[in-house]
């Protein structure tokens, strides 16, 4: 028995040693891939693949997936631009457009743009659908932030439709998520009568902010002449810090829309955030909001209704008035610029209540009468049967406002070409057909060159 095992144990082991594995070959890989591309001239389809792309990408033009800047303007009524050359307004005022928000270069004028992805905060309220007017003619693709408090969906229902319009009805005291490469944050109550009820400055401007932050967007806040308060500089300049009453009835529009700069600043300063200030002086012009409390809404609407034109106080109060489409030029110049402002946006034509008073009878009542802009001669021109009520004038109201614009000439070289004369009878025309429906008043879109007001 144990010689039989011994004799087993010895087998196997020989059986054993005979065993010789073949070694695995090191460059088995590398020469199976050769013998493969080699293989029905697989080498041969995979260079003349590669000559192809090459031809491709060097032949056809890169530019030919990005949009042209049309500046036509098409689509946006005459009347609303006096400027005789208004198809140029601002394509071929801008020496270099801005490609990408994020990519930070620049193209040479003339050349094909890329459209950008934009949000325009309040977009359906007055100065925001003559913004997002403008933004749809050149190519961007445009989307409409408003609660409706103030802004209609009259004023941009013209783009219904178009792929590159978006509309989202919200609230910007409320957190919103959008990927977008520019904000114009214009969403505020800008009028005492809406402003007391619904002050929405801190709250807003602090959501747009974080969005901006979050998806590396360039924001611009559009503030106001009120940071000035009741000024005891006259101009005012960008430097001034204001005479404001922190506790006053408009302290909710003042001093928020002071906030709402500082927050602008510490977001730029703190996180780099790309921002933009605009403090915007008096604007008027089509699509404002009938009866809101302000001096130029108040006038045509109660010229138009053969009521007596309210005054405040003593009427020697001065304010400073700018057409819509200059400030609209302004804001796109200021995103689209290399400098963070604040700028003073308006037109430095100063009047006194009472003299644009007469320049409203003059346009509704007897437009043939020669304008004078003085107060000595109101009541020389104005209609015998049109009147001025003189009412108590509102707490902290500003005596003195009119803007220096030397910081917007320079920097940005912009300054106002719609004269006051120029820009109100638009104004008419419009609030008459919203008041009375009346639709068959000509065009007031004139010709020629128009000067400052």
């Amino acid at each position: 028995m144990a010689s039989e095992l011994t004799y087993r144990r010895h087998e196997s082991q020989a059986q054993s040693d005979t065993y010789l594995p073949k070694p695995p070959k090191p460059f088995l890989p590398v020469t199976r891939a050769i013998r493969y591309m080699l293989r029905e001239q697989r080498l041969l389809f995979v260079l003349l693949g590669i000559a192809i792309a090459t031809v491709i990408f060097v032949l056809i033009p890169s530019s030919s997936s990005s949009r042209q800047f049309t500046g036509s303007y098409d689509s946006i009524p005459a009347q609303y631009f006096p400027n005789s050359d208004s198809s140029t307004r601002l394509s071929e005022k801008f020496v270099y457009e801005q490609r990408s928000v994020n990519s930070g270069g620049k193209i040479p004028l003339g050349l094909r743009r890329k459209g950008l992805r934009i949000v325009v905060t309040g977009g359906a309220g007055f100065v925001g659908s003559h913004l997002v007017d403008r933004l749809m003619e050149r190519g961007d693709s445009v989307i409409v932030v408003d609660n409706f408090f103030t802004g209609r969906k009259e004023n941009v229902m013209h783009h219904f439709g178009n792929p590159r319009f978006e509309m989202i009805r919200h609230d910007v005291v409320e957190p919103l998520l959008l990927e977008v490469d520019q904000i114009y944050h214009l969403a505020c109550p800008a009028s005492p009568v809406h402003y007391k009820f619904n002050p929405t400055n801190v709250v807003g401007t602090l959501n747009m902010l974080g969005l901006a932050k979050r998806v590396g967007a360039r924001f611009l806040l559009t503030s106001t002449s009120e940071v000035y308060g009741d000024p005891l500089q006259h101009p005012q300049v960008e430097t001034y810090w204001g005479n404001v009453n922190p506790i006053g009835v408009r302290s909710c529009y003042d001093e928020g829309k002071r906030t709402a700069e500082t927050l602008a600043m510490d977001y730029h300063r703190g996180a780099g955030v790309e921002v933009r200030i605009a403090r915007i002086f008096n604007t008027y012009g089509p699509r404002m909001c009938i009866d809101d409390g302000r001096v130029v809404s108040n006038f045509v609407a109660q010229a138009l209704r053969k009521e007596p034109l309210t005054v405040y106080g003593d009427g020697k109060q001065t304010r400073s008035f700018q057409y819509v489409s200059d400030l609209v030029e302004g804001l796109m110049r200021l995103m689209e610029g290399e400098h963070v402002g604040p700028f003073n946006l308006g037109n430095p034509g100063e009047f006194t209540m009472l003299e644009l008073a007469q320049v409203w009878h003059h346009l509704v009542g007897k437009p043939r009468v020669r304008f004078e802009p003085t107060a000595s001669v109101v009541q020389e021109t104005i209609d015998p049967n049109a009147k001025i009520e003189f009412r108590a004038n509102t707490e902290d109201d500003p005596h003195k406002r009119k803007p220096d614009i030397t910081k917007a000439k320079e920097q940005l070289g912009w300054e106002p070409k719609v004269a006051l004369r120029k820009g109100l009878p638009l104004m008419v025309t419009d609030f008459r057909q919203r008041i009375f429906g009346d639709h068959k008043e000509g065009s007031s879109s004139t010709s020629g060159v128009v000067s400052n007001s």
